[in-house]
């Protein structure tokens, strides 16, 4: 079984492992986004992707746009049975998705989380169940028909990097599944009534303020470890824990100081920080930091 593999962060790379491990299948092929500038010093670096493909010498191809004539050129020469993809970052032309059955696996419960950020915007919504959905891609964004769904439960405290892991083994399990049964599964429309959608997420959305304790915890849930959640001055939340859901408060108000914590009150509910950061300063403990600022109970974060 020959198969073009195309993925992009570690999401695809433990997908694109586990087929390579897999006797009766051939990798021919890796297509994955461009080498992007990273960190401080934007030091050009490849996807993880790229460095596992080259180091098992599998031809890696890394086009800035898919849709290019001469890109969708090249890839119609290579002979596959199969082209699988999970969080690539483009969407497929129709010449390539008429060259073999292109399957997706996309970390959400499709209809649902249509997008960018399934496993983010899951946890952001206090979600209780997720999962992966293989489908059959068409030239929509997550549209296609359904092969097979995989769920799982989220815990109420559950962080998005032990979610991320657990799903990502459920779809190279998936993967392998549905590459060796194909034939077996009969695609299933979706609904596209029941649809959501989900976008890329970017720095901004990790700010927050003292509304919602619950609202709040689920983007330090989502957003930890990056982009964080931080508050408009720079002040970022390291580690926090949900108190309170219901009660009401001030907004911001410190409601007690302890050596471990400090509570901290939002207009509804209330929330338990442990560890701080002021910008361009080191992460501290809550305590140092109230001490340092002078903050008392019923003074205001900031």
């Amino acid at each position: 079984m020959k198969i073009i593999f195309m993925g992009t962060p570690e999401y695809a790379l433990e997908i694109l492992k586990k087929i390579t491990q897999t006797k009766e299948m051939e990798v021919v092929a890796v297509y994955t986004q461009p080498d992007k500038p990273v960190g401080r010093k934007k030091i050009l670096t490849p996807p993880v992707v790229k460095t596992f493909a080259l180091e098992n010498h599998i031809p890696c191809h890394q086009p800035k746009r898919l849709r290019d004539k001469s890109v969708v050129e090249e890839l119609l020469k290579i002979e596959c049975n199969y082209i699988v993809v999970a969080a690539y970052g483009q969407i497929l032309p129709k010449e390539i998705l008429e060259h073999a059955p292109c399957i997706n696996l996309h970390a959400s419960i499709l209809p649902h989380y249509r997008g960018a950020s399934p496993i983010q915007q899951a946890i952001l919504n206090g979600d209780s169940k997720t999962g992966v959905t293989a489908m059959l891609m068409n030239e929509g964004l997550d549209t296609g028909d359904i092969l097979k769904i995989v769920e799982t439960d989220i815990d109420k405290d559950e962080m998005s990097e032990s979610l991320f892991n657990r799903l990502t083994d459920i779809a190279s399990a998936l993967t392998i599944d549905v590459l060796k049964n194909f034939s077996s599964y009969v695609p299933l429309k979706q609904d596209d009534t029941k649809a959501t959608h989900c976008t890329k997420i970017t720095k901004a959305d990790g700010e927050i303020t003292f509304d919602d304790a619950q609202k709040l915890f689920n983007k330090y849930r989502a957003f930890t470890p990056w982009p964080g959640i931080y508050l408009l001055c720079g002040l970022k939340l390291k580690k926090i824990e949900l108190l309170d859901s219901k009660n009401h408060n001030n907004e911001g108000e410190i409601l007690d100081i302890q050596k471990g914590y400090i509570i901290v009150g939002c207009k509804k509910g209330s929330i338990k920080i442990y560890t701080l950061q002021p910008e361009s300063k080191n992460e501290m403990d809550a305590l140092s930091y109230v001490n340092g600022k002078r903050l008392n109970i019923a003074d205001r974060l900031s």
